[in-house]
């Protein structure tokens, strides 16, 4: 699954989750001066921010496959090291971060063992290595009513609860088979706050990861068909979605 869409229509899809989880995740990791970060996967760079506010720009570096992104973040920090690249393939030499961090990637990743064992090599002996996957194969993450939606009305519909790391103890497990040492799980919940209906429902029809590939997918009369089914499963206006996240970090 790429990710070759415009950071604002990710931004507007994801970050209004992934932000209000970041700092928590951060916090989670153990991030704190001094010391020396990379954010695996970056994208939009919600926890990317959250580094360079506790690091500094001189001490943070970022990655993502996504030329898009890499662009806005490059517009945002110039002085920040962003670099293209796989996670499975870090563009740096061994044991050079305090903290090396995946937020809401794993589970994308091509190979996740060999995306996690890149993260250690690269971090510097005990330093930290933590990832997070939303609770993809339960009810409590921001996808849930959709993917409910979409398999009532299409029973063929592939939503994300196969993905790696889904369900709970399976990101400690790659963890584990990726060598990692030290390592600790759990979860953290935020709450993100709608408005109305259609501000939760737009940023679905902007192509973005696979329920925007899905809707895409999808003619004029089975869009409006899921949308309408979606409204009927949303709380009214304005709710508050309680969303989860699978958390693990182990040490190099």
């Amino acid at each position: 699954m790429t990710f070759e869409v415009a950071a604002g229509a990710y931004d507007r899809f994801m970050g209004r989750y992934s932000r209000p989880l970041a700092s928590r995740f951060a916090d989670w990791s153990g991030v704190e001066p001094p010391g020396r970060a990379i954010d695996v996967g970056c994208g939009t760079g919600a926890l990317t921010r959250v580094l360079v506010d506790r690091l500094g720009v001189e001490h943070v570096s970022a990655v993502d496959p996504s030329q898009s992104f890499v662009a806005a973040l490059r517009r945002d920090w110039p002085g920040l090291d962003v670099q293209v690249g796989q996670a499975e393939r870090l563009p740096y030499p061994d044991d050079l971060f305090d903290h090396a961090l995946a937020q809401l990637v794993v589970h994308f990743m091509t190979d996740p063992v060999a995306g996690l064992r890149e993260m250690g090599r690269v971090t510097r002996p005990g330093g930290t290595v933590s990832a997070c996957v939303w609770d993809l194969g339960g009810d409590d993450n921001p996808l849930s009513l959709f993917w409910q939606a979409a398999r009532e009305l299409d029973p063929e519909a592939d939503d994300e609860s196969w993905f790696p790391g889904a369900h709970e103890g399976e990101l400690a497990q790659l963890f584990d088979r990726a060598g990692l040492g030290q390592i600790e799980d759990s979860s953290l919940t935020v709450s993100v706050r709608h408005d109305s209906f259609e501000e939760w429902w737009v940023p679905y029809t902007l192509g973005v990861g696979p329920p925007g590939v899905y809707v895409a997918s999808l003619d004029n009369l089975s869009r409006v068909r899921l949308r309408d089914r979606c409204r009927e499963l949303v709380p009214p206006a304005p709710f508050d979605l309680d969303v989860t996240a699978w958390t693990v970090r182990a040490r190099a």
